[in-house]
């Protein structure tokens, strides 16, 4: 998915039980989702202070880290895990070879709230929760409206054993959107992200691609 412009010009305002999202202004695939003020932003960017866990598995030790970008409702990402993300897994990340990080990607409003959902559980649940909400993306997503869309990442949530107080937290943490959205500007103009998945190899930035060259460049870099 390519990602022409990053727009924060969206007020983000939550309505209570139903998780249901209200935005001011243009909303496509290719306009931001969330929007920090500009004193609030500017304060948070200049203390680097986020508040975000960066999700990641495998060996924090590793001699190589492999960083990928991706959005909840990107299909090529959805494509990737079903693919060479569960390659990858089995072949580097759990055998200690390599860290892996996931960083955020917001193209649209339901990416928010699927990430919101995702990072419910914390670290040690993101990945499982994350793997569900890709694989039923066409699913959760089919539902067109926002409070449809809402509610069957609810649900998939609550299949992933989060319960629905947890969920109400997660959902209506105004605070935590805000600095998640301030958090993924940052990270994708760090390192000039403009399209999803996005691979960044021990800070060199890969597109998309097979699971045999993806294995190619690792192993080059784990042979340095």
């Amino acid at each position: 998915m390519n990602m022409t412009k990053i727009i924060g010009a969206v007020a983000l305002v939550v309505v209570g039980a139903a998780a249901y999202w209200q935005f001011a202004g243009p909303s496509t695939a290719q306009t931001a989702t969330a929007e920090v003020s500009s004193e609030s932003q500017a304060n948070v960017m200049a203390d680097n202070e986020f508040g975000i866990t960066e999700m990641s598995i495998g060996n924090p030790d590793a001699t190589v880290t492999v960083i990928e970008y991706a959005s909840f409702t990107c299909p090529h990402c959805a494509r990737f895990h079903a693919n060479q993300f569960k390659e990858l897994k089995a072949d580097y990340i759990d055998t200690g070879k390599i860290n892996f990080i996931y960083r955020d990607v917001f193209f649209d409003r339901p990416g928010l709230w699927a990430s919101l959902v995702a990072r419910c559980g914390g670290r040690d649940r993101f990945f499982g929760i994350s793997d569900m909400i890709y694989a039923q993306q066409s699913e959760w997503l089919g539902a067109g409206d926002a409070v449809g869309i809402s509610n069957n990442l609810r649900r998939i949530g609550k299949v992933a054993g989060l319960s629905d107080a947890e969920l109400e937290t997660c959902l209506t943490d105004a605070d935590n959107a805000e600095n998640l959205y301030a958090w993924f500007q940052a990270n994708a103009e760090a390192d000039n992200i403009r399209s999803t998945p996005t691979l960044m190899i021990n800070g060199e930035q890969h597109p998309n691609m097979n699971y045999s060259d993806l294995s190619d460049l690792i192993d080059a870099k784990l042979g340095e």
